[in-house]
């Protein structure tokens, strides 16, 4: 790859440009509000405080109308309302599991969907968000890989999931209440869904800032999870602009298999892919990389598979997820056997690394890891299909 090679696809996100008329404050770092807001007339001197007021406002007490700003003069208000919107996603459609886990059917800008899964657990609420709409990786076990890419989604479309899902689930304070008073229904997010995070890095980067910030939603670094299929590139970037914590779709533990699960292996191999991994944790004060493993049945599921992984991954602080394949229509793999997954782990475990069995969540609805793909957008495609471009047929 030439130093010049683009990396990221931000060239896809659309709209690339603020649009003519009123501009979104969702997705606008501190720093982009400011300047918006003395693009429009408020003084310099007094921006960064308005900045703070209107933040406040925004990601505090979940507020999308400036009339309710009560601490902002009227006529300032109404100079706001002129240039600037508060919008999120548009939440089309909600579906329930019967464990508790709720589907969102999310509508942005152009008429695109992208889906998002909130999953509630004693401990925690994972909110799983998506980064573009579409994805150009084509991974051959996951149901959002067989729909092309179509774009990027802006800072604000991917900070927006997590207030539509916090509108959702009432998470908002009421007035009178203080940040700490309402329990915390979303603790965490991971950049699991539809979508490469690293292929549209800075808007990534600038939501998960906005997450950040401790005057708003307020969510520590360690509380957000970035899933890579393996950018190399970005990794690093990811580090030292982001701190999150990090996670991998590793799933195979030799080139020719990861080739034709995760293609992305055909440019940065997994030697290469390991290399970029071993500077991360140090780099960004991570604990340890997660890496994803989805369980194939007799594809990646064998005792050597596992002593080759640990083998591979020694030196990294890590755990290994193993994840029972979720099946989806057309899916050219089925699920190892429970005493299969078992058995992989306990070699897993007894090398010295945690190694958690992911319980599959929202399987009823089409939630769980590796089935989300938008409605609108979904590809007819016959399991044979599937097959031959995965290069899993003879």
């Amino acid at each position: 790859m030439t130093a010049s090679a683009p990396v990221t696809q931000d060239v896809l996100t659309i709209p690339r440009k603020l649009p003519e008329g009123p501009v979104n404050l969702i997705g606008l770092t501190r720093e982009a509000m400011r300047d918006a807001l003395i693009a429009a007339g408020t003084p310099e001197k007094q921006a960064k405080m308005r900045v703070s007021q209107i933040w406040q406002w925004i990601y505090v007490w979940g507020v999308r109308d400036f009339d309710a700003m009560t601490n902002l003069a009227k006529s300032y208000r109404a100079e706001l309302k002129d240039r600037f919107v508060i919008e999120v996603p548009e939440m089309v459609r909600r579906d329930v599991s019967a464990d508790g886990t709720r589907k969102y059917l999310v509508r942005i800008a152009g008429g695109h969907e992208v889906e998002v899964v909130y999953i509630p657990e004693e401990d925690r609420g994972t909110l799983c968000i998506s980064s573009q709409v579409g994805c150009t990786l084509t991974c051959s076990f996951c149901h959002t890989g067989t729909q092309k890419l179509v774009r990027n989604l802006t800072a604000g479309e991917i900070v927006g999931q997590v207030m539509m899902a916090r509108d959702d689930l009432g998470e908002w304070p009421e007035p009178g209440e203080g940040m700490g008073d309402r329990p915390r229904l979303i603790s965490n997010i991971v950049l699991m869904g539809m979508g490469e995070p690293l292929y549209n890095f800075e808007n990534v980067r600038d939501a998960m800032k906005i997450a950040m910030d401790g005057e708003g939603i307020s969510l520590s670094r360690r509380r957000i999870t970035l899933s890579t299929s393996g950018v190399v590139p970005e990794i690093a970037r990811c580090a030292d602009e982001i701190g999150c914590m990090l996670a991998v779709s590793f799933h195979a533990t030799t080139d020719a298999i990861r080739d034709k699960l995760v293609p992305i292996n055909k440019r940065w191999n997994i030697a290469t892919l390991l290399d970029a991994l071993r500077a991360y944790p140090k780099a960004s004060n991570s604990e340890r990389i997660t890496f994803e493993y989805v369980m194939l049945k007799g594809v990646n599921d064998s005792d050597d598979d596992a002593r080759r992984l640990v083998k591979l991954i020694a030196g990294i602080p890590a755990k290994i997820n193993l994840i029972p394949f979720n099946e989806w229509p057309g899916a050219p793999y089925e699920r190892s056997d429970w005493e299969r997954i078992e058995r992989f782990a306990d070699i897993v475990y007894k090398a010295g690394y945690a190694s958690p069995i992911r319980t599959p969540r929202g399987e009823d609805i089409m939630a769980a890891c590796g089935q989300l793909k938008s409605a609108t957008e979904r590809e007819r495609k016959s399991r044979a299909q599937i097959a031959a471009e995965a290069g899993l047929q003879e």
